[in-house]
């Protein structure tokens, strides 16, 4: 959940890259920062409660200088929010002195904080990372000053998931890395090595990126990689990547936030997701060399996602089983692998993760594989990352970088490729045609134009968040596939504006949430010109009765109009089966232009982070 950067630099101070870093990887978590520069005094630390400036800003009046250091931004796990929980962690005076940089959580940190304190050690905070630490620098002075030995006896000691980076006084070019559960990655420059939890962090400096596996570890220097070995003690090579990202995409560029960015970024990213399919015609081959023979072998599935991603796939379940008629189950990853499970390697287990390092998912996929599921099928924006590497099938969204905490052309992105996978197995199975082949391809084609159109309504919905920013709750309708855009559309109003809303099927209305409608309730309703149309219209005949406000997103070609307490916005022209797409625009809008008017901070709201690693 946290983000980690390191740095070795011949020739440069370490501190200019460690805040830059930082500040892209900020998305992560920004409870706390914090930096350990090998300096020629020793090991200097510099950290501060709040936002990485206000850790930049310290580091610079102190005038810390140094080769070698480490950086972290935190969000809160184990411990509260305060400057001793702040990372870096030291362990040990003078010259035996190291600092530690974690990302993750260390499952069995009591035992371990036990264990530490009989053999002396001291513990200055509460976090979980301050064994690591203590850990490291045990085996440091019983493996002669070996730092990548004592790393790799501590790791051995940790259960739980963690990326770590390590430096010690008296190494001045050498840092250790390790990974577990965790993203980390090494890059390399011209006589400088970095490490980072995400390529945003180093792309400024460096585009060759080697990405570190579960259980590796990493003895670094100035120079590249010294020694790395797997989670088998084994020597081993990780090959050199050269990273596609572009570093316009990680700035703000004419936008006030990155949010407001993404939400805009839309068109173009669904267009560039629906062209595998616009060029590669629906076939099982856009999924993985082994995908006919897969998809075959299955007769149904099951999907496992958290947050935006689990609705992105109460989505696709409409989809797969209208189009392609084959049965699918949706869970939450979270409680998924915690229960038992009957498994069925016949069923196709698709896991869907924007960052693709999703800690819940990617054991919940752990989990399935376990119980004897053979098959599967990760929906990720992220390469390289864990899901598609434990995964037998892979669709990549190119939805680029999404750095906004609130999921935006991520989630639209991963509508898409679902939706190909359904008219995909729709085709193999025998359940699409080629007229059939030929009419989506033409709503894929058109999808991108009506997202514009709905964009181009935001002066309309930004008059709408002046009456939504003073309400403590909210209600979001939708019936059938819109349902999930109502629940989006609620999670979204949550996340950046702190206002309390709930989302529920229209028809339930009556089944108990009516009782919260009054004049303070606003409800928004998804309400397409679809066959259920008339069904959302009687239900909205319920809220209007009680006195309740209504905001309608509808259609250009919906026969109905606003009125006394019914606020209506229309869409273009019905989308038909792609209008869940289109029709989450409207209420990704309505939750940024409330925030807006409320003063929240859109791009990082309060007790989130973009990547949940821990549970």
């Amino acid at each position: 959940m946290c983000g980690i950067v390191g740095a070795i630099r011949a020739h440069h101070n370490v501190v200019d890259f460690l805040t830059d870093g930082l500040k892209r990887l900020e998305y992560r978590g920004y409870d706390s920062s914090g930096i350990a520069v090998r300096t020629a005094g020793g090991i200097e630390r510099v950290r501060r409660v709040g936002r990485v400036a206000l850790m930049a800003e310290a580091a610079a009046a102190e005038g810390v200088h140094g080769h070698l250091g480490i950086g972290h931004t935190r969000w809160a796990t184990h411990g509260g929010v305060t400057e001793p929980n702040a990372h870096p962690h030291v362990s040990g005076q003078a010259e035996q002195q190291i600092a530690v940089v974690h990302n993750g959580i260390i499952e069995n940190f009591e035992a371990e904080r036990t264990r530490l304190q009989g053999l002396g050690y001291t513990f200055e905070s509460q976090t979980d990372t301050e064994v690591i630490a203590h850990s490291i620098h045990h085996e440091y002075r019983h493996n002669d000053h070996n730092l990548f030995a004592a790393v790799q006896a501590a790791c051995a000691r940790f259960h739980g998931a963690y990326a770590i980076g390590v430096i010690a006084n008296n190494q001045p070019n050498l840092m250790v890395a390790a990974r577990m559960g965790c993203p980390l990655l090494v890059a390399l420059g011209e006589d400088e090595t970095f490490i980072a939890s995400d390529v945003s962090a180093v792309i400024a400096f460096t585009r060759r990126v080697v990405f570190l596996q579960d259980g590796d570890i990493a003895e670094l220097t100035s120079h590249g990689i010294a020694k790395l070995v797997d989670r088998s003690g084994a020597a081993a090579e990780r090959s050199v990547k050269v990273s596609e990202l572009s570093l316009a995409s990680l700035e703000l560029g004419p936008y006030s936030h990155f949010m407001q960015k993404e939400i805009h970024e839309q068109p173009k990213a669904v267009s560039d997701t629906a062209e595998v399919f616009m060029l590669g015609g629906f076939e099982p081959e856009n999924f993985g060399n082994t995908a006919r023979e897969v998809f075959n072998d299955c007769h149904s599935i099951k999907i496992l996602a958290c947050g935006t991603s689990y609705y992105a796939a109460l989505t696709a379940k409409y989809w797969l089983e209208a189009i392609a008629r084959i049965p699918t189950d949706v869970e939450i990853a979270s409680e998924y692998r915690y229960r038992s499970v009957i498994a069925d390697p016949k069923q196709l287990v698709i896991t869907i993760s924007q960052s693709g390092e999703t800690l819940d998912t990617m054991e919940a996929l752990k989990y399935a594989q376990s119980l004897g599921h053979r098959h599967s099928l990760a929906i990720c924006n992220v390469m390289e990352s864990a899901l598609p590497r434990e995964s037998e099938l892979v669709l990549y969204t190119r939805a680029g970088a999404e750095i906004g905490v609130a999921s935006t052309k991520a989630f639209t992105t991963q509508l898409v490729a679902l939706f190909g996978l359904a008219v995909t197995l729709g085709k193999l199975r025998g359940h699409v045609d080629a007229a059939q082949t030929q009419a989506y391809t033409e709503e894929l084609r058109q999808l991108a134009g009506s997202i514009q159109h709905a964009l181009n309504l935001e002066p309309q919905i930004a008059a709408w968040a002046q009456q939504f920013a003073h309400k403590a709750n909210a209600l979001f309708l939708g019936r059938g596939i819109h349902y999930p855009i109502a629940l989006e559309g609620a999670l979204k109003l949550k996340e950046i504006t702190y206002i309390h809303a709930e989302a529920y099927p229209a028809g339930e209305l009556k089944h108990g949430p009516l009782a919260l409608v009054d004049e303070n309730m606003p409800v928004v309703v998804i309400a397409p010109k679809d066959s259920l149309l008339d069904k959302v219209k009687a239900n909205m005949q319920e809220v209007a009765a009680r006195g309740g406000e209504l905001f309608v997103f509808t259609d250009l070609d919906s026969d109905f109009n606003a009125s006394e307490g019914v606020h209506i916005i229309r869409t273009p022209r019905h989308m038909g089966i792609l209008s869940p797409i289109v029709h989450t625009i409207p209420v990704q809008l309505l939750s940024y232009h409330t925030a807006l008017v409320r003063g929240t901070d859109v791009d990082k709201p309060r007790n989130l982070a973009k990547s949940v690693t821990v549970e």
